[in-house]
């Protein structure tokens, strides 16, 4: 059985994303660091739809943490694999630079890139064995365009961006196919701090975007329609940037 791991699958795009593809029949793995309850909700809403659904707490940014968990986790379930992963983990810590601290630095890269570089590479190889895959990676209108107090967050998104579209080039000859999807204001726990007021003002569809409407467009990445599709930044921002 194919299954599709998703980092950060407790809340806000992470969570719709569990939803959408478990309503497609995709088997989700729900991965979380702290927040249990919200990924135990998360589990629920998909078994009360007639989804699959399992739990995977890890640290996406410890590699110790990463390598036995889904090691564990192949140990468990010998005739399946993950065939589609979405890197979606990531946190915001928000300050000017000359006022930015090294944790605030370090966190934020920790989360996103090495995240991503810790988780990728544990679930690739079953991928190119099996010469099919979907790698899906959250990125950010920051990493695309640069906003201020966020230097952090662009550039571990910016890195990520980069990386997207090396791999992409590594792993097609094996039918695997390496996109990101960059979301602008999504209205989520991540950006309730904003002023979404004076912020919308700005987005020319007027309003922040929802998390459904990411995972709609994660969920065809992550398609067999999409074959055709690698290496690619696609923008969900409601027109704020292109």
């Amino acid at each position: 059985m194919k299954y599709a791991l998703i980092t950060g699958g407790s809340r806000g795009i992470g969570r719709a994303v569990c939803l959408e593809l478990a309503a497609k029949g995709v088997p989700v793995i729900i991965n979380y660091a702290s927040n249990e309850a919200a990924a135990l909700e998360t589990k629920q809403l998909i078994e009360e739809k007639g989804g699959i659904a399992e739990l995977l707490p890890f640290d996406v940014a410890n590699v110790e943490s990463v390598d036995k968990a889904l090691e564990d986790w192949a140990t468990a379930h010998p005739e399946d694999y993950i065939g589609v992963l979405v890197n979606n983990a990531g946190i915001r810590q928000d300050a000017m630079m000359i006022f930015m601290d090294d944790l605030q630095w370090h966190n934020v890269l920790d989360i996103s890139l090495n995240g991503f570089f810790y988780v990728t590479r544990r679930v690739l190889k079953a991928m190119l064995m099996k010469r099919n895959g979907r790698i899906i990676n959250i990125v950010s209108l920051s990493g695309l365009k640069g906003l201020p107090g966020q230097t952090n967050y662009s550039a571990a998104k910016a890195a990520v961006i980069g990386a997207t579209k090396a791999l992409a080039q590594e792993v097609a000859p094996r039918k695997v196919t390496v996109n990101a999807v960059a979301p602008g204001y999504i209205a989520t726990d991540m950006t309730k701090d904003l002023d979404e007021a004076s912020l919308k003002a700005n987005i020319p569809v007027g309003r922040f975007g929802k998390p459904e409407e990411v995972a709609a467009l994660v969920s065809f990445l992550s398609s067999d329609e999409a074959a055709y599709i690698t290496g690619e930044v696609i923008s969900i921002n409601g027109g704020i940037y292109s």
